[in-house]
């Protein structure tokens, strides 16, 4: 893995400025300081003074030196130089763009000012960035940004034994009651971060849908806890999620529950089907643009009434409600 490139820090430019002056090779210099020759060439041309009048006072001086590079990296700053392409950046992102899709779209274009999407991260969390709240129209809301060694993997949350392909066969071939897909709608970024659970029952195609506040798995997971609590245990033996880190705390909804839970391989929705089926005919009421804090119980109630009461084509035209009714009365009448 390639070292990450580290700034000269203003001890490293102290022990330049000793060893220059006790005539040290630079070569040496940048065997001592583990860094590459051309390092200490140019840390000694750019930063060095130079005293037209005195010329014995020109020379390299550690604390002159570190100011020159503190001053240099900040007014290098593309977005800070080039008002222009900063207020296009934060058009941007303040209308749901990601930084990595600004800095796409600008080459794309052959923009004659182009950033990276690092540039814009770094610019967002920066003093001038949180002065306009830059860092709320960022992909994660994160109102300080997370080191990249810090970034936690999920893998460990999705052990393999909760894996689709241990799923019993009578769920994939929908012979069996009570096995429910679940995953989020999501609404423009600008529009906050609250959401909608939705969740569909496999067999009968029955969706319920539940508001959310945000995206934190815990809440998530307490949500359909309560949602599907008044069900008899027969009507909710399991329920199949994507990966998504929304739903790590799926420990809690087990508890709760006592509900299996699965999951689809990394990277295929496609493997709840159902679900993402019934996304695309709720997205009908609930298209990307709804506000969804101006959702409420009622709302969402009146949707599921119009989805649940729909005649379905793979139900013999039969409407999921009529088909969940019928499940439950006929499970419920062969238990002991």
């Amino acid at each position: 893995m390639p070292r990450r490139y580290v700034h000269l820090s203003l001890e490293d430019r102290r022990k330049i400025a000793r060893w220059h002056d006790a005539k040290m090779p630079v070569l040496e210099i940048a065997a001592r300081l583990g860094r590459h020759r051309a390092t200490i060439y140019r840390e000694l041309k750019r930063n060095r003074i130079v005293d037209a009048e005195l010329q014995e006072l020109s020379g390299y001086y550690a604390l002159n030196a570190q100011s020159k590079a503190e001053a240099r990296r900040a007014g290098l700053r593309k977005l800070i130089r080039h008002r222009d392409l900063r207020d296009v950046v934060v058009d941007r992102l303040k209308t749901g763009w990601t930084p990595e899709q600004i800095a796409g779209r600008l080459r794309l274009d052959g923009s004659d000012l182009k950033v990276s999407h690092e540039t814009i991260y770094q610019f967002a969390y920066s003093k001038d960035g949180h002065a306009i709240d830059l860092w709320h129209h960022l992909p994660e809301h994160r109102r300080r940004r997370r080191g990249r060694g810090k970034r936690r993997s999920q893998a460990h949350k999705f052990a393999d034994e909760l894996s689709i392909k241990h799923r019993p066969k009578a769920v994939t071939a929908r012979s069996e009651f009570g096995n429910w897909e679940g995953d989020l709608i999501q609404f423009r970024k600008e529009l906050g971060p609250a959401n909608v659970t939705s969740l569909v029952e496999r067999v009968s195609r029955f969706t319920v849908l539940l508001k959310n506040a945000d995206r934190k798995s815990r809440p998530v997971m307490e949500g359909i806890v309560e949602g599907l609590s008044p069900l008899p245990f027969h009507a909710r033996r399991s329920i199949t999620f994507d990966r998504g880190f929304e739903f790590t705390a799926w420990p809690h909804l087990q508890a709760g529950l006592g509900v299996a839970v699965w999951f689809c391989d990394p990277q295929a929705p496609w493997q709840k089907g159902t679900n993402e089926n019934t996304n695309g005919r709720a997205r009908r009421f609930l298209p990307r643009d709804t506000d969804p804090t101006a959702l409420t119980n009622r709302t969402l109630a009146a949707i599921c009434q119009r989805l649940n009461t729909t005649p379905r084509k793979c139900l013999g035209y039969r409407t999921p409600a009529e088909v969940f009714r019928e499940k439950v009365l006929a499970d419920a009448a062969t238990l002991p």
